[in-house]
């Protein structure tokens, strides 16, 4: 039996060329300047970014609470609108309405008549001096217990011009934000 002297000969050859070590085993990777470079890149984008969005942030809930305000107020003003002028006014409208000089004297007092329930509103002036503490129309909720940390104050005068009253509603939003909202009701 013949024995190949080849498979026994370990011939090797290596490559000292300055290339061979790329051409062979390529090592992948970042510098210490490139991480230390990206880190200040992210580091400035999170500045700007919190910068521009915390204030954004506290701008949207003023946003709503300010539209909060303007419901709840909103609320209270379209019952007033759907209200008749004075108790001595007749409910479809006065002909002759009170306080006109072929009309009959209009109430003297402002606010609710002695006896008459949150429920029994039936006229504008009524509503002066309701607040967060009174029941909400046909319920037994406050106005407190629908928006929690809202002020509301109602207040009703006699207008400038004859035959007017003038409803102002102040509410106070939990930041502290006292926003006004006024309508005049004309006898008619």
């Amino acid at each position: 039996m013949r024995i190949n002297p080849r498979l026994f000969s370990m011939k090797t050859s290596i490559d000292t060329s300055p290339n061979a070590a790329q051409n062979t085993i390529r090592q992948q990777g970042f510098t210490l300047i490139e991480l230390v470079v990206g880190m200040l890149v992210i580091a400035i984008a999170i500045v700007m970014l919190s910068s521009m969005l915390f204030p954004q942030a506290d701008r949207a809930a003023k946003t709503l609470h300010r539209v909060k305000s303007a419901e709840l107020a909103h609320s209270v003003m379209n019952e007033v609108w759907g209200k008749r002028y004075d108790q001595n006014t007749n409910a479809n409208g006065g002909v002759p309405a009170c306080g006109s000089p072929l009309g009959s004297s209009c109430s003297a007092t402002l606010g609710p008549e002695a006896g008459e329930g949150r429920n029994d509103f039936n006229d504008v002036d009524d509503y002066h001096g309701l607040s967060q503490n009174d029941a909400m129309l046909n319920s037994s909720q406050t106005y407190a217990e629908a928006y929690p940390n809202y002020q509301l104050s109602v207040t009703v005068t006699y207008g400038a011009a004859p035959n007017t009253k003038l409803v102002t509603i102040n509410v106070t939003t939990p930041d502290n934000e006292v926003i006004t909202y006024n309508l005049v009701r004309s006898n008619y």
